[in-house]
């Protein structure tokens, strides 16, 4: 945990905050991928941010460890190197298996995206973007459980948290002019104010494992249509994503579109998935380097609102995982970038109610990013989760190689503002649909 000043603080690039330590300008709950990108962009803003986190690096978190180049590109705006010799596997593309056929997709060639996709285990990501973040100047106290909120007796706003430090004898109180809640799908501080998931918004869960494999060394990311529960085809989809260490990284992930989304093993559905594939790929038992681990995915803005009585939600705690794909890294470090922006300029207003104005707008520049695109998402995991549907735009579109070109550049997001014909009509697509708060 960061050693504790009893009257002011020094930050990790040697800025001297004249301020107790359990004050800030932020407090930001969480020190996952949008946690720790929100405290990175408001430092080289020049502000003072603590970041809370109740685990210590490095930590595990479930997760497929792919990202694609929508991920790439947040990392390399962070200044983070992504070579292969700082430890990254590079992919080209996704393969797609299902119908009884195979596709490699290559990832589009873009401007506004690398050609590359990577993996890389979450213990190694979440502790560099950290760790990045304290580069910036963000303070981060690790081991530091946030139990609830503090609030102004007078207009019910959020203040500050109260926390339990790891070992510590008791609580303790930290206060900012900004609480940002970066808790992840639980977001349990979101919740003590009163915010709830929504139930008309799609929900994932995923499993996973690893497994020592020859497959660990792969130039695609891979990905399987068909999951099968008995005679059942369920919505989701399985993946082999090889971490060139000799492991891959396995799992499967569903939707709660299926009738038998929380009457399922997952584990054992995982188990019987995995029975299938070739006997020298070695995904048995006896090569399963860590337990089955399960996880949500909280999809399409799930919790609403994302600016609440000084409260802002990000990343998961704001469920913005990407209902077509199961993505949650890209969009988890995208909106942090987004929320630095709206509280730096917020902060910089002379009057409340100006700063006030600033922070209100955050939901909105949130919408104008994905709201659109959720939409179509969320009309998406309704319709697959028809198992008729499901099996026949697999069949019929497996044997499309250009639309199943189009649809990777649908399912991942990856389009540019002016781009070719099928970028302008996946961008057309998001413009047109319904954005509901």
């Amino acid at each position: 945990m960061t050693e504790h000043a009893p009257s002011s603080t020094q930050t990790s690039n040697g800025r001297r905050t004249g301020r107790p330590v359990d004050e800030a300008d932020v407090i930001v709950v969480g020190a996952g991928p949008a946690g720790s990108t929100t405290a990175y962009y408001l430092a080289q803003a020049g502000l003072d941010v603590l970041m809370l986190e109740k685990s210590t690096f490095p930590r595990e978190k479930v997760c497929g460890d792919g990202l694609t180049p929508r991920g790439v590109k947040a990392l390399v705006a962070m200044g983070i190197s992504v070579s292969e010799q700082d430890g990254w596997v590079r992919n080209k593309g996704l393969r797609v298996i299902g119908a009884g056929q195979r596709l490699e997709l290559p990832w589009p060639e873009l401007s506004s995206y690398p050609g590359y996709g990577l993996v890389r285990p979450r213990t190694d990501l979440d502790q560099m973007l950290a760790r990045r973040a304290q580069q910036a100047g963000a303070r981060l106290c690790e081991g530091v459980t946030v139990t609830g909120p503090v609030l102004d007796d007078r207009t019910g706003r959020i203040t500050g948290v109260v926390a339990k430090p790891a070992g510590a004898d008791g609580e303790r109180t930290y206060r900012a002019r900004v609480i940002v809640a970066a808790d992840g799908n639980s977001s349990r501080l979101s919740v003590a104010m009163g915010l709830r998931k929504r139930d008309d918004r799609p929900l994932g869960v995923a499993v996973r494992t690893y497994y020592q494999t020859p497959r660990h060394d792969d130039d695609y990311l891979e990905s399987w249509l068909d999951l099968w529960d008995g005679d059942r085809l369920l919505p989701g989809y399985g993946w082999i994503f090889g971490m060139g260490d000799g492991t891959s990284n396995v799992g499967l992930g569903l939707l709660n579109t299926s009738v038998a989304f929380g009457h399922t093993d997952y584990h054992g559905m995982l188990r019987t998935w995995l029975a299938g594939m070739p006997a020298e790929w070695g995904f048995t038992e006896e090569n399963r380097t860590q337990p089955i681990r399960g996880a949500a995915l909280p999809m399409g803005f799930n919790r609403t609102p994302h600016y609440y009585r000084g409260l802002l939600l990000v990343g998961d705690a704001g469920g913005m995982v990407n209902p077509f794909n199961g993505e949650g890294i890209a969009y988890a470090m995208e909106s942090g970038e987004i929320l630095a922006r709206t509280i730096a300029q917020a902060l910089a207003r002379a009057r409340r109610a100006e700063t006030e104005r600033v922070l209100a707008g955050y939901p909105r520049a949130l919408r104008d990013a994905y709201g659109g695109y959720y939409a179509m998402g969320r009309v998406f995991v309704k319709a697959i989760g028809r198992p008729g549907l499901m099996r026949f735009a697999t069949r019929h579109s497996m044997s499309r190689p250009a639309l199943m070109a189009f649809a990777l550049k649908l399912l991942a997001n990856l389009t540019d503002p002016r781009g070719d014909a099928s970028d302008r009509l996946v961008n057309g697509l998001s413009k047109l649909a319904p954005n509901p708060k």
